[in-house]
């Protein structure tokens, strides 16, 4: 006589039946081709089918994890990013429009040689690449030292190359290459470089004194401030602070107008007087 299996009994109304004959369908668990809802409860039980708490996340929630993937990628944390794209992709809460930019990313995570570069700055290996400036002049650099930064919304590799040509920054800080990414040429080869692995950017300290209200108003940048004091006698704010490139220094303090002063070293503060006199003279000169 066969042995009798245990059973169990399940008080379920009848909607709750359908909707499991539902899911045993959806998941493949049948007798034939009827659902069988004593197939799926085993599936649940062999861990063959695993339960997933309900599908109510917030728009918030989903907006951080796709900012996070977004930044993750910018970074240049690939194999990061794509396993929350993953996990966006299991949830029914995100929308059409994001499903879509999330998929797009999971099938090209991005160019060939950005993972190469990406690779190369995690082991701390010198390489070569080609470059296109926006006058379409085609550089070759040999980089020993790198990191991925973002300057007013675009990414930029910052490094530091053996390669000073070209470059028109102050003479210490030559080596010093901000090389956009999508200029970067499709058919780049990036190949490793023999040599070492420089420990950093080259940088130059500058001082600059912040008067008025902005003596006041100034939020240190801890990452790069050096020195930030504050005299309340004279109401100078002395900010001393280290910089990879006057380019980008020169954009940020220049917003504020003629409550910043740049002390030194001479060559950064004549080169950004220079521009300051420059600019003014638009405005002395008479109309033609």
């Amino acid at each position: 006589m066969p042995r009798k299996r245990p059973s169990i009994t399940l008080s379920i109304s009848e909607h709750e039946k359908t909707q499991l004959e539902a899911l045993a369908l959806e998941f493949g668990q049948t007798w034939g081709d009827k659902p069988n809802v004593s197939k799926l409860v085993k599936a649940i039980a062999q861990g063959q089918l695993r339960l997933a708490k309900n599908h109510d996340w917030g728009r918030d929630r989903v907006d951080i994890l796709h900012r996070g993937m977004t930044l993750l990628k910018d970074a240049g944390y690939t194999e990061e990013a794509l396993c929350i794209a993953n996990v966006l992709l299991e949830r029914s809460e995100i929308n059409v429009p994001l499903r879509a930019t999330v998929q797009a990313f999971i099938e090209r995570p991005g160019k060939p040689w950005r993972q190469t570069i990406d690779r190369y700055l995690k082991q701390l290996r010198p390489f070569r690449l080609s470059y296109q400036d926006a006058a379409a002049r085609l550089f070759h650099f040999t980089v020993r030292h790198a990191k991925v930064e973002h300057h007013e919304n675009r990414e930029y590799l910052d490094c530091w190359c053996d390669e000073t040509s070209g470059n028109s920054d102050i003479e210490a800080l030559q080596h010093n290459w901000c090389l956009r990414f999508d200029h970067i040429p499709d058919e780049a080869v990036i190949s490793p470089a023999e040599g070492s692995w420089q420990p950093e950017l080259a940088y130059v300290d500058v001082e600059f004194h912040l008067l008025n209200r902005l003596a006041i108003a100034y939020q240190s940048k801890s990452k790069v401030d050096r020195l930030d004091e504050n005299n309340p006698e004279t109401g100078i704010r002395r900010v001393v602070r280290r910089i990879h490139n006057t380019f980008w220094f020169f954009r940020e303090v220049r917003r504020y107008g003629a409550d910043c002063v740049v002390i030194g070293p001479d060559e950064v503060r004549d080169r950004f007087a220079q521009d300051a006199i420059a600019m003014a003279s638009h405005y002395l000169d008479e109309a033609p």
